[in-house]
């Protein structure tokens, strides 16, 4: 299966993660277990490609195809680690966008 026909999405936080959805093919979906969360290797076994930190978290029932993953905000993309300092920085970020202070 192409890793060219997997779709990502923005990424969109909260004040604690950063999240995204990564849309399979709906074929390659049907060949995933429909019970259990994905681990990392078998998520980047299938062709999804996402720096690290980021973990299968939920599964959206009415479309299986579509993965939902976080991460907590401040997660240094290339150790997969939060940074204490990046974490501050991408809170205060989420809080500019919704005017929120304190």
């Amino acid at each position: 299966m192409s890793s060219s026909r997997i779709e990502y999405s923005e990424k969109y936080a909260d004040e604690e993660n950063e999240y995204r959805h990564v849309i399979l093919p709906k074929e390659l979906a049907k060949t995933l277990p429909k019970t259990r969360l994905l681990s990392e290797n078998e998520w980047r076994s299938i062709g999804v490609q996402q720096s690290r930190g980021w973990q299968h978290y939920a599964i959206h029932r009415p479309e299986p195809h579509i993965l939902l993953f976080r991460r907590p905000l401040g997660t240094d993309p290339q150790t997969g680690a939060v940074d204490v300092e990046l974490k501050r920085m991408a809170l205060e970020e989420y809080k500019g966008q919704f005017g929120l202070r304190g």
